[in-house]
């Protein structure tokens, strides 16, 4: 059983009560709440050892352990092979601008790269600029708009030899669809391409393994899985070796400082480490990995709960369209991120009704903006978005149905 109340207990702000309400935080896709781990593991580093690193004092030594133990800590959660294939950065877009501005330097006129319609723009953006500033091509993989998910069929036809690099979602951050990203690594790599995965939707929801899915990229953000805002970046050592790093002279060519430009967020790190212990707590194992496996089969199974009752709830509200998947014998193929529109309002008008009511919700394109101009509503307003964690409860869904009822 998913104790949900003991989860609840750790997150100082699901404590707060504001004109006598809980706040209703369905806005985990734009950045979940944290755990008093975290802050008190912020806390810690910036009250007691905040250094920067390599020295032969006592807190530059602490501060060193610390910051290793991040690195260990995400490549347990990612499964990496070694911590030296983990990168810090300030965010998952940052990192991928950096590491495509390198990429593009191994690109020749003639080559290309695949990107999607299913993904969030630090997905599309990055790839597609390093296309044009190499002279090589960037294009765009087709998604059902009946459903939204990736057209496969477009996806094989567009992997021709020319691909050199396949930049997909492993989660839509909008509507919640899941790619069999080990599938497309197999093709891509049959045609000869690497593949970069944006796992920062995926990562809340399920257990990454990079090893597994033999990608060669992969990258998320630790404040979407209730940690500070810091980007990670995992690449396969070989390719992180070779590939030419935009990197400051005295900077060591080691991994994976050589990726690290400058002097990183010490006390977010921490905060990584911790928010990394935080979902390992919620299983059982020997090892941190283990722990973690277990725990995002509880976290799996009790957000399967909460979507069902969400997805239920809305069928039976005519008034509602959902996009994306929702037939019951689909839904594992998503993550517990529901988009809808209205007949009678516009996504903003959801939002501020629901917002006053303190159940929080974003609105628009969320950034998959080639998403929403290919199921044509960009300009009608994007989508609504609700975006369930762990940490919601089965009568938080019934108090977001009664206030969606309450309009009209």
């Amino acid at each position: 059983m998913f104790d949900v109340e003991a989860c609840r207990r750790q997150f100082p702000a699901l404590q707060r009560k504001i004109d006598g309400h809980y706040p209703l935080f369905l806005d985990g896709p734009g950045g979940t709440q944290v755990p008093q781990r975290v802050l008190d593991a912020v806390s810690h580093y910036l009250s007691t050892c905040n250094s920067n690193r390599g020295g032969g004092f006592t807190t530059s030594r602490e501060s060193d352990a610390i910051l290793d133990e991040a690195h260990r800590a995400a490549a347990d959660l990612l499964n990496a092979p070694s911590p030296e294939e983990i990168v810090f950065g300030a965010n998952m877009t940052t990192l991928t601008f950096h590491l495509s501005r390198a990429f593009a330097r191994t690109l020749q006129p003639g080559d290309e790269i695949l990107v999607t319609r299913l993904d969030h723009d630090a997905n599309v953006s990055p790839w597609v600029l390093a296309a044009r500033d190499a002279r090589a091509s960037a294009n765009l993989v087709d998604i059902h708009p009946a459903d939204c998910t990736l057209n496969l069929d477009d996806f094989r036809r567009r992997l021709t030899p020319r691909v050199r690099l396949v930049a997909v979602t492993c989660a839509s951050n909008l509507v919640g669809s899941i790619n069999d990203v080990r599938t497309l690594a197999q093709w891509a790599h049959e045609a000869g391409a690497l593949l970069y995965l944006d796992a920062v939707h995926y990562a809340p929801h399920r257990l990454i393994d990079v090893q597994e899915w033999n990608c060669d990229f992969l990258a998320c953000s630790a404040y979407k899985f209730f940690g500070p805002h810091v980007g990670i970046l995992w690449g396969k050592a070989d390719l992180l070796r070779r590939l030419p790093a935009y990197k400051l002279r005295p900077a060591t060519n080691e991994l994976p400082g050589r990726w690290m430009t400058g002097t990183q967020n010490h006390e977010g790190l921490a905060g990584v480490a911790a928010a990394i212990e935080y979902l390992a707590s919620l299983g059982e194992g020997a090892t941190r990995r283990e722990r973690l496996v277990s725990a995002f089969a509880a976290i799996r199974t009790h957000e399967a709960k909460l979507a069902d009752r969400l997805l239920n709830g809305l069928a039976a509200r005519p008034r509602f369209r959902v996009w994306g998947i929702t037939a019951p014998e689909r839904r594992a193929e998503r993550v517990p991120t529901v988009a809808l529109t209205a007949h009678d309002a516009t996504p903003s008008q959801l939002a501020e009704h629901l917002a006053k009511r303190e159940i929080y919700t974003w609105n628009g394109n969320m950034y998959a903006l080639e998403l929403t101009e290919r199921l044509d509503v960009e300009d009608r307003g994007g989508l609504l978005r609700l975006g369930l964690t762990h940490y919601n409860t089965l009568e938080e869904i019934d108090r977001l149905l009664q206030a969606l009822d309450e309009r009209g």
